[in-house]
């Protein structure tokens, strides 16, 4: 019985961590990446004299809000928002901007 329990527990972990490995819903994603719109314009397309997201790399995007996120890169209100999303979300949100057209 105790080895039951056991192997039960572990299933239920590795599906757990399947569920989690799944994309998020892209319908999350977008209202995500809405947040950005006040400074980044909608979709990233941002207006003159802030930095546009669409088109970039979403490797780029990941690395500069991480950076943010753990400090190493200054801010005046970025570091703040990055905090408040998890290394998925930035994963995704990247992704979103990066898709988007210039």
């Amino acid at each position: 019985m105790r080895t039951l329990s056991y192997w039960l527990a572990c299933s239920a972990l590795l599906l757990a961590g399947t569920a989690q490995a799944q994309s998020p819903d892209p319908a999350h994603v977008r209202s995500w990446a809405a947040s950005c719109a006040n400074c980044h314009g909608t979709n990233g397309a941002a207006q003159p004299g802030m930095e546009p997201l669409a088109g970039v790399k979403k490797d780029d995007l990941v690395r500069k809000m991480q950076d943010f996120k753990t400090g190493r890169k200054p801010a005046t209100v970025m570091h703040q928002l990055a905090k408040g999303y998890s290394d998925d979300q930035i994963e995704a949100i990247a992704g979103y901007f990066a898709a988007q057209k210039q």
